[in-house]
């Protein structure tokens, strides 16, 4: 995934995964820094409260941490665009993520993007494009996206074999505080719906998540041919699309 040489930016939440994952990582030596995405969740203070844990944990462990701000640089807090756009709350959510951290990891030098997602979070992506048949997002789905010429920096999700039972017991054993809360926004997502279902076939047939998920690595290939074509430049961004404006720059256009 990477090297002692690299320079990683890590995707904090605030939540157990990335602040396990930042503390394991500075503790083996890497260079490793944090980046917050405040999307202006209000909600219970959602954002606010993540970004407070993310800030303490970066001062514990003598790091930097960039926060960017949505509102202050694109004009919109999430909360403005779910109410002007026509998407749902996480893929919205998940959309605009994507794009900023690519675009400031690359922009910044980062050799690689690391994110916490857990064994937990793979497999239930990993049904729901199955349940659908999406080959496309199934050609895309790894442990590792290498850095690809259009824009793309190497992503890597170093806990992808780890629940989240054990993310949170290593965070609760080794005393690392972390926003328990779930977002407001994702009531009724389909992740949590699944990652219910897998729960009660993990708990009558322990093993089965791992299982799914590493069957899946070693045929994935087959879903190769399926790949959507190369992506290209979007005209009034220059970052990575299929089309000519990406649906980033589309979504931040229709609100304005």
């Amino acid at each position: 995934m990477f090297n002692q040489g690299d320079r990683i930016l890590l995707a904090v939440s605030g939540g157990k995964d990335s602040s396990v994952l930042w503390r394991l990582l500075t503790e083996q030596g890497y260079k490793v820094d944090g980046i917050y995405l405040d999307l202006g969740i209000e909600e219970g203070f959602y954002s606010q409260r993540s970004k407070e844990y993310a800030q303490q944990l970066a001062q514990n462990l003598g790091k930097d941490l960039i926060v960017f701000d949505l509102k202050r640089e694109t004009g919109r807090s999430i909360s403005e665009l779910k109410q002007r756009s026509q998407r749902k709350s996480c893929s919205l959510c998940g959309k605009l993520k994507r794009y900023f951290l690519n675009k400031i990891a690359r922009e910044q030098g980062y050799q690689c993007l690391a994110t916490g997602h857990n064994l937990d979070d793979e497999t239930a992506a990993l049904l729901q494009s199955t349940l659908r048949w999406q080959p496309h997002y199934l050609a895309r789905q790894a442990p590792v996206l290498e850095e690809r010429d259009e824009g793309f920096v190497r992503k890597v999700k170093p806990l992808v074999r780890f629940t989240e039972k054990e993310m949170a017991l290593f965070a609760f054993l080794n005393q690392i505080p972390y926003q328990e809360d779930e977002c407001s926004y994702a009531t009724g997502a389909a992740s949590l719906f699944l990652k219910g279902i897998l729960n009660q076939m993990e708990e009558r047939s322990p093993g089965t998540k791992i299982s799914f998920y590493q069957e899946f690595l070693r045929i994935k290939t087959v879903f190769r041919k399926e790949s959507p074509p190369p992506p290209t430049r979007c005209s009034l961004c220059g970052m990575p699309t299929i089309a000519e404006i990406c649906s980033t720059c589309k979504i931040l256009a229709s609100v304005s």
